[in-house]
């Protein structure tokens, strides 16, 4: 098994424009599947993000509020997945609630890293 990332990207418009019962009904949706994912071993971990943010740039020097990214490009939220292979998450990612609210994800390979 392998671990990989899923980013989840492109909601935030459809989220300021559903109605709170709208939302509740969505999240239910992810809870849903994040469980189906972890009763079968495949859910690490992983979190919404809030839009809010600080970019630390040059060298350590510079901090602005951020994230710049807008739109499509805004990552609302990740998890860490276990899959049999690249194949097998893109699989897992398919079921995802995101795509009802016009996002995508983004599959990718976490790396092992020796420390």
């Amino acid at each position: 098994m392998a671990e990989f990332l899923f980013l989840f990207r492109g909601v935030e418009d459809m989220v300021s424009q559903s109605s709170p019962t709208e939302m509740q009904q969505h999240m239910n949706k992810w809870r849903e599947w994040m469980s189906a994912l972890a009763s079968k071993g495949h859910l690490l971990g992983g979190q919404p993000l809030d839009v809010s943010g600080k970019v630390i740039s040059n060298k350590g020097q510079t901090v602005t509020d951020g994230p710049f990214a807008e739109g499509p490009e805004m990552v609302s939220g990740y998890l860490i997945i276990n899959a049999a292979g690249m194949d097998a998450a893109v699989e897992l990612s398919k079921a995802c609630p995101v795509f009802e609210m016009e996002g995508n994800v983004e599959v990718r390979p976490i790396q092992k890293m020796e420390v």
